[in-house]
């Protein structure tokens, strides 16, 4: 399946919506952008330490199933964050890939 870059930002918007929705049932509160961040940081870690299992240097093995989410979680979580922010990740994407493309053809 090759979705467009929109097409994934509005999918994660929606998603996020309605895990607010779970938190204000759940706990009372939509959480914060901090909140969120660490959750994401979380998700990272796991990202990492799922791939250190299949490279066979961790000793509890994972599935690429599970590494698969992870990396898809992690993506859609810096996308919440980046919307929560204010900032515009397709723009934050081409800045950043301009400023290393021209710092690599030096």
């Amino acid at each position: 399946m090759n979705t467009n870059f929109e097409d994934l930002i509005s999918r994660s918007t929606a998603i996020r919506k309605k895990y607010h929705e779970l938190e204000i049932q759940h706990h009372g509160s939509e959480w914060t952008t901090s909140e969120d961040a660490l959750a994401f940081l979380t998700d990272a870690a796991l990202v990492g330490r799922n791939i250190m299992s299949q490279q066979q240097r961790w000793p509890k093995s994972n599935s690429d199933a599970a590494l698969e989410h992870k990396i898809g979680e992690s993506i859609w979580w810096l996308i919440v964050l980046a919307n929560r922010s204010g900032i515009d990740v397709n723009e934050a994407m081409e800045n950043f890939l301009s400023k290393t493309e021209k710092l690599l053809e030096k």
